[in-house]
């Protein structure tokens, strides 16, 4: 996948937006305001972290270690960073974001899966 396919996976996710907290060279994926994926702005970096559960990141880690490795600036317990477009299948990078949107959304407070569950309302 390329970049341009994976912030348009991202942005697929109900509840899902994109904002710049950390200036232009970061793309920051949000659900209910909790951070589940971010992309460098920069052209010629092709990664994007994810959060992960450490047991699976742990084998993610040993089985693909020159396209998976724990993420800069993150805690590595829990967050990954992936390469793109660097021999990794497309369905392995969408399960990835699908796993910390799903992390992400079961850590949400009750009044926050309330408001996310308003949204999936309003877009069926």
């Amino acid at each position: 996948m390329d970049k341009s396919e994976v912030v348009a996976y991202c942005l697929q996710k109900r509840g899902a937006n994109l904002s710049y907290p950390f200036g232009d060279e970061v793309m920051v994926f949000k659900v209910i305001e909790k951070v589940f994926a971010l992309i460098p702005s920069v052209a010629d970096q092709h990664t994007i972290s994810l959060k992960c559960d450490p047991d699976h990141s742990h084998l993610l880690r040993s089985s693909f270690p020159q396209h998976i490795t724990a993420a800069y600036h993150l805690n590595k317990r829990h967050w990954n960073t992936v390469q793109l477009m660097d021999g990794l299948d497309d369905d392995l990078i969408m399960e990835l974001i699908d796993e910390s949107y799903d992390l992400v959304v079961q850590k949400l407070t009750q009044k926050q899966k309330a408001e996310l569950a308003s949204i999936l309302h309003e877009d069926k």
